[in-house]
């Protein structure tokens, strides 16, 4: 029926077309001359009729009437032009009535002639609908239909709900997400087993008393599953389910974000018992402290905060409105966000451990075809440092590598090979290095490994090579931890400085020179040394001071070097004790290397043959080039060389 009306609409609308083409293209145009060139010819007695109208008068010639040179080039070029006179017809004139002239003269003149002549009165009304009124108003509904369309969604309803919250609303049954769907943050999970259980029994709780938490804060580390929680939390108490993310509300027009934020609380208040889960909160939450001498400034993004914070004070928890909020920058947060009452309960969702990544991974193992000796345990041995996020990236890429390679099922190798794309980067075979340059990456890298090897606080090395990564790096060496750990000593961390520099050590015992090669690892060492001085206070000259801050907890390092309001002299004193350390971690690597060159040789040789060492080739490699020079050759019972 829908298509039917439509194609009775299409109907008229071509019949209007057609009779537009006809009057543009089809009927013969009149030849415009003046009003005194009709006074002209009607004296000379050359016109045979005439139509007068309120605005113009048509008229003909008479047949035997010769035309003028003027009059003739008019009428060629109508006979030229489309739709226009045919060679047979007669010309049809047309001169404009000057406004407020009296006809009288060419009345009289047209009478002593003989002129056959009549009045007509024009019927513009239609001409004036269609022109004057209909025609303007289906431009200007047009352009409103554009500018609705650019405005977003819901074309012209669109632009009238600027004050609409954009949030993702899904249903009591949309949301599939549960409890057990996350792994690896059990801690976090069992914090909010009270919302869940408010959400699902509210008067438990009323019943002593209590309240449920107006808000809780997410705050973790990119990819630990902060989304994912508050999902899974609206899926095990079987409510609506609002998302947001705290961009979404900030905007060009001022109160623009005030209002989606009050549209937002009313809607979930009407749909109550629900969930309201703001994504991103530091991106309308930031902190107003940092506006230095603008305090008291009304910009949008302090506007939605102010409405926010009265929002979070004006909803009652006991309606059953729970606000989660997620963040990995809790340190820019506003005060005032952040004290009881609002935000009530923060919950740190923490990058998962070593049992926490083999859950994770068995969650996401559920979707793909594994092999069944895949050892979930070894490979999350082999991922530190890897959120719930790159794990299920790292499922992923392992299942295409195995379809890529028509796999049966998704192996081991499969997974070793997309933990190494993940953390180093795809192999580039396609690069080709010179003999020279092969060489010397084959020995940086062999004087990572071997010192790693020898120092004893360090993690053991499970895998070298001299493939060329995306990343730019021209080989690497991988320490894999055998344990997690939290917290790090001092002679750790120099045994790690002293890793870092052992490829630098190398280039200069074995080739008396240095290249470019250990840019990064002098970044790195240089980073941890300073952070030891300034962070850590395991400086002895310095003692237990603190010289600096972390920006960010959960977005890296962000180290941000040591204090400006240390004296100039303290600032002194930490550059020569940072200088103090790399320079004894590169004295410790020397004096390693040293005693064993014939061992680095041996290790780089076999290296640069075949170009990836791992497993038990790596450690036979290792434990022959742990052998001092000295060691290496004894005199035998008889006289003879005996090599260990």
């Amino acid at each position: 029926m829908k298509n039917l009306k439509l194609s009775l609409w299409y109907l008229p609308a071509a019949l209007l077309l057609i009779l537009l083409a006809q009057t543009i293209f089809v009927a013969p145009r009149p030849v415009q001359v003046s009003y005194s060139e009709l006074q002209r010819l009607a004296e000379e007695n050359r016109v045979e009729r005439a139509m007068i109208t309120t605005d113009e008068i048509r008229f003909q010639l008479r047949p035997e009437t010769p035309l003028d040179g003027e009059l003739q080039k008019q009428v060629e070029k109508a006979r030229g032009m489309m739709g226009s006179l045919s060679p047979d017809q007669r010309p049809t004139f047309v001169a404009t009535r000057p406004p407020g002239l009296e006809l009288s003269t060419l009345v009289k003149t047209l009478t002593e002639h003989g002129v056959t002549f009549s009045g007509e009165i024009a019927d513009n009304f239609w001409r004036t609908l269609l022109l004057g009124w209909l025609l303007p108003f289906a431009l200007i509904m047009l352009m409103w239909n554009l500018v609705a369309r650019r405005m977003g969604p819901g074309g012209a309803a669109g632009a009238l709900s600027f004050g609409r919250n954009k949030a993702k609303i899904y249903g009591e049954n949309d949301v599939a997400a549960r409890f057990s769907d996350v792994a690896g943050i059990d801690e976090a999970k069992a914090e909010l087993e009270a919302v869940v259980s408010f959400l699902r029994d509210p008067a438990k709780f009323q019943r002593l008393g209590g309240r449920i938490p107006k808000g809780v804060l997410l705050v973790g580390s990119p990819g630990t599953g902060k989304t994912l929680l508050a999902r899974a939390i609206a899926g095990e108490a079987h409510v609506p389910f609002f998302s947001i993310s705290g961009s979404e509300f900030i905007e060009m027009f001022v109160g623009l974000g005030a209002a989606r934020v009050r549209d937002l609380f009313e809607q979930a208040k009407a749909k109550a018992p629900c969930i309201v889960f703001i994504d991103e909160l530091d991106a309308v939450g930031k902190s107003r402290a940092g506006a230095g001498l603008q305090m008291g400034r009304h910009d949008e993004q302090e506007q939605t905060l102010n409405q926010l914070l009265v929002e979070m004070d004006g909803f009652d928890a006991s309606k059953g409105v729970v606000l989660l909020a997620a963040t990995n920058r809790p340190e820019v947060l506003d005060q005032a966000l952040l004290r009881a009452g609002r935000f009530d309960r923060r919950i740190i969702v923490e990058m998962p451990d070593r049992v926490g990544r083999a859950k994770i991974l068995q969650v996401h193992l559920k979707n793909v075809t594994a092999a069944p000796n895949v050892d979930l345990d070894d490979l999350a041995a082999r991922t530190p440092g890897l959120s719930g996020a790159d794990l299920a990236n790292l499922v992923n890429e392992a299942a295409l590598l195995a379809a890529q390679q028509g796999a049966d099922a998704v192996e081991t190798r499969h997974f070793l090979l997309a933990a190494d794309r993940l953390m180093t980067g795809l192999e580039r075979r396609s690069r080709v290095l010179r003999p020279q340059d092969r060489t010397l990456v084959a020995h940086h890298e062999s004087g990572h490994a071997l010192v790693a090897a020898l120092l004893p606080n360090c993690d053991p090395v499970s895998k070298i090579t001299i493939i060329p990564r995306s990343i730019g790096a021209l080989g690497f060496t991988m320490q894999l931890p055998t344990e997690d750990r939290v917290l790090a000593r001092r002679s750790e961390l120099v045994d790690r400085l002293a890793v870092m520099l052992g490829g630098r050590v190398a280039e200069e015992l074995v080739f008396g020179d240095v290249s470019t090669g250990a840019q990064d690892d002098l970044e790195r060492a240089s980073q941890l040394a300073r952070q030891m001085v300034c962070l850590f206070g395991m400086s002895e000259r310095l003692g237990p001071m603190s010289y600096g801050r972390r920006e960010s907890v959960f977005l890296g390092d962000g180290f941000l070097g040591h204090s400006q309001a240390a004296s100039e002299a303290t600032n002194e004193a930490i550059d020569v004790e940072v200088a103090a350390l790399v320079r004894g971690a590169h004295e410790t690597a020397r004096q390693l290397l040293a005693e064993r060159r014939e061992g680095l040789a041996g290790l780089a040789r076999t290296l640069e043959r075949e170009e990836t060492l791992e497993g038990e080739k790596l450690a036979a490699a290792l434990a022959a080039a742990r052998v001092r020079d000295a060691e290496r050759k004894q005199p035998g019972a008889e006289g003879e060389t005996l090599v260990v």
